[in-house]
């Protein structure tokens, strides 16, 4: 459908070189990770699925940095929240769904991980571990590799502040360093590790944490879209430049609990969590869109119909494809060679 130019001369995508029909595409990547979102809750709450970790307040740092990133040739190693940003990057409500499900189908592990643990060939999203920040090591493993193939592309990884006290980040971050690999580390600071506030977990900013590895890193509203983009942009043209990783920490907050296996308010008050709401980057981003002369009620209702068509095809499809079978429950996890090494 053909979009009105922005009524905005000078609207901040414009600047930033989107379009306007980006700008809307942009909206409607945050809905539908939204509304897919709060369809996980109601499907663990009506016992149909077992789990569910939600990223709801998560969506607009996810989507602008997608949008930032050249989804033709950059690698995505997202963690357990990220389903605003593999949407973003082309996966499917239908694909999504039948890893909730646990189906054979599910092209992130036939059904075989917890929900969250996005995997895509086609897509070049490489899959995570249980044990969080595991992916930043294999980030810098595969920016190492575009390095020495030459290759004009970046490594792009995300994690949560509480998994940037790991190991495994400083390992990655002061490897990444050393041989000045392009290789972008995304940090979503939602405030919370599990059940602990930012103040009890981490001293100082975490983006300050890259001068000691000599590299810059930024702090960005990460509920401003077009401010993410702007600064993963900018970061991913210092990558392929050869001049090194950047460490961006987007400052949000978890508006739901921590998964479906989580009571919140043990640890955190209502009123906080309506205060936060209210900065909630959808809602703002909308109405920015509206003072664009992009957006409209009538429009936002006919997305909100559209959105739930297509989460009740993904949900019944998700819900209707058969389990894997028995025999290949061990199907590509051991080598089946019969030469040395081989067998299971």
């Amino acid at each position: 459908m053909t979009q009105p130019e922005s009524t905005l001369q000078q609207s901040r995508h414009a600047k930033l070189g989107l379009t306007d029909e980006q700008a809307i595409d942009m909206y409607v990547t945050m809905m539908t990770a939204r509304l897919y979102d709060e369809r996980g809750l109601l499907l663990q709450r009506a016992g149909k699925i077992n789990f569910h970790v939600s990223g709801i307040g998560q969506e607009a740092a996810q989507v602008g940095a997608a949008f930032a990133l050249d989804r033709e040739v950059d690698y995505f190693l997202p963690y357990y929240r990220d389903y605003a940003l593999v949407l973003a990057v082309g996966m499917t409500l239908r694909e999504l769904m039948l890893s909730v499900f646990a189906k054979a189908e599910d092209p992130n592990s036939a059904g075989r991980q917890m929900p969250g643990h996005f995997g895509s060939k086609r897509l070049r999203i490489v899959t995570g571990s249980s044990p969080v920040t595991t992916q930043v090591p294999h980030a810098v493993g595969i920016a190492l590799s575009a390095k020495m193939r030459k290759q004009k592309l970046v490594s792009f990884v995300t994690f949560g502040e509480g998994s940037s006290n790991q190991g495994d980040f400083h390992e990655g971050c002061n490897f990444a360093g050393v041989h000045k690999l392009p290789v972008i580390l995304f940090c979503e600071n939602n405030q919370y590790a599990i059940s602990v506030p930012l103040h009890k977990q981490v001293s100082g900013r975490i983006a300050d944490r890259a001068i000691g590895y000599g590299f810059p890193g930024y702090q960005v509203d990460g509920n401003d879209p077009l401010e993410v983009y702007r600064v993963v942009k900018e970061a991913r043209a210092r990558a392929v430049a050869g001049e090194g990783p950047t460490l961006i920490e987007a400052m949000m907050y978890r508006l739901s609990p921590h998964s479906t296996s989580d009571n919140d308010l043990a640890y955190r008050t209502k009123e906080e969590v309506d205060e936060n709401r209210a900065k909630d980057g959808i809602p703002k981003y909308k109405q920015y869109l509206m003072e664009c002369g992009l957006w409209s009620d009538r429009q936002d209702e006919e997305l909100h119909k559209k959105l739930k068509a297509l989460l009740d095809d993904a949900t019944s499809y998700g819900d209707k494809a058969p389990f894997q079978a028995p025999e290949d429950i061990l199907l590509h996890v051991y080598d089946e060679g019969q030469g040395e090494g081989g067998g299971r």
